[in-house]
């Protein structure tokens, strides 16, 4: 076993939900009569904390109003988020890494309700060991959601491998001195997500858990 601790993103590298966080966020620019960003800018900030994310997703609206934003993106995106669905394959893959001794954990930008309403949801609560969340430890990419994994389980560094679909997960990762692998079927692209030198860019969960028997 090369990696004894294996942690995932949530939102984009297990649930397909990126789609669902760019009209909440769109929504909630529209409530409070704020341009929408992009689909592609508002991609770009998933994986964030909430008030990072949109901060970067709304730079122009007066700080006093970004509690009121996020209200309104909860509300949008929790009207959904029943609806969503895990990627294809997922549950297996998670299964099988726990079959084989791996420490399977979890560090998000959603907030500790969120994840565990998300967890309710997916019925994947009893495949991970652990998680951090973005309302509890810094946002990615600070290094802090997974120095706090490896402390909690007394793993090293190079026993740790971080999975993600953004550019925060593989510089949190390059931030705490873990390997990170990246999946492209998510919110960033393969492009971006090769500049920040990942072990991997895999496109569908089938090639994840095809590396994943190779290597982890």
């Amino acid at each position: 076993m090369k990696y004894e601790l294996v942690v995932f993103d949530w939102d984009g590298t297990l649930l397909d939900s990126a789609g669902a966080i760019v009209q909440a966020i769109q929504a909630a620019c529209r409530d409070l009569g704020h341009p929408p960003p992009s689909d592609d800018h508002a991609r770009h900030v998933i994986g964030l904390g909430l008030v990072d994310a949109l901060r970067h997703a709304a730079p122009d609206l007066p700080p006093q109003r970004y509690p009121a934003m996020a209200d309104r993106y909860r509300f949008h995106y929790l009207g959904a988020d029943h609806r969503l669905t895990l990627f294809e394959g997922i549950p297996e893959v998670l299964a099988g890494l726990q079959s084989t001794g791996h420490i399977l954990a979890i560090a998000t930008g959603k907030s500790r309700l969120g994840l565990e309403r998300a967890l309710d949801h997916s019925g994947l609560r009893a495949l991970f060991q652990a998680s951090r969340c973005a309302d509890e430890c810094h946002s990615k990419p600070h290094p802090q959601m997974l120095e706090e994994l490896m402390a909690e389980f007394g793993v090293a560094s190079e026993a740790t491998l971080m999975i993600g679909d953004t550019s925060y997960d593989l510089l949190m990762a390059r931030n705490a001195g873990v390997a990170g692998l990246a999946v492209t079927y998510g919110a960033h692209s393969h492009d971006h997500l090769l500049e920040h030198s990942p072990l991997a860019c895999l496109p569908t969960v089938a090639e994840l858990a095809a590396w994943l028997r190779a290597n982890a």
